[in-house]
């Protein structure tokens, strides 16, 4: 597994520390990011999951606890919308440049909005995806808002 990513790479120019958390991906995981805090042994409410949206077709980031289901119509309020709905996986993959399962809101090709639910300034530390599947990385909340130029918010269901 490579320790270098586009979201690693990004990470390091905008000056932002972080620690590596590779674990063992399983394909078959119904809900990869808890299987993802299994593996790790972490709490599934500090192990943050990313997911590419459309509002009101256009493309965004939201990045919620595993354990959570995002609230599409939060999400949209937030970003100024009427309604949000998940984007397709080839279209994900297309615009962010990684795999799902490896989706990280650093390093995108593609710069989009980003909103993070509000639970995770409970943590010193979350857990975010490292841009390739069985890769977490651990980061301050607050500098994942400030490297994604990210808006934090109540978007859980």
């Amino acid at each position: 597994m490579s320790k270098t990513t586009p979201a690693t790479v990004a990470l390091t120019k905008a000056g932002v520390a972080f620690d590596l958390f590779p674990y063992d991906y399983d394909p078959d995981a119904p809900r990869v990011g808890l299987q993802a805090a299994e593996a790790l042994g972490m709490a599934p409410e500090q192990v943050f999951k990313t997911l590419m949206v459309l509002v009101d077709g256009a493309p965004a980031c939201v990045i919620v606890p595993s354990d959570c289901e995002v609230s599409m119509k939060k999400l949209a309020a937030l970003l100024g919308g009427k309604s949000a709905q998940m984007m397709k996986p080839a279209d994900a993959e297309r615009l962010t440049g990684y795999k799902v399962g490896g989706v990280s809101p650093f390093g995108q090709k593609k710069t989009v909005p980003t909103a993070m639910d509000e639970t995770a300034i409970l943590f010193d530390q979350v857990l975010i995806n490292g841009g390739q599947r069985g890769l977490l990385l651990g980061v301050a909340p607050d500098e994942a808002l400030r490297a994604t130029d990210g808006l934090l918010a109540d978007l859980t269901a």
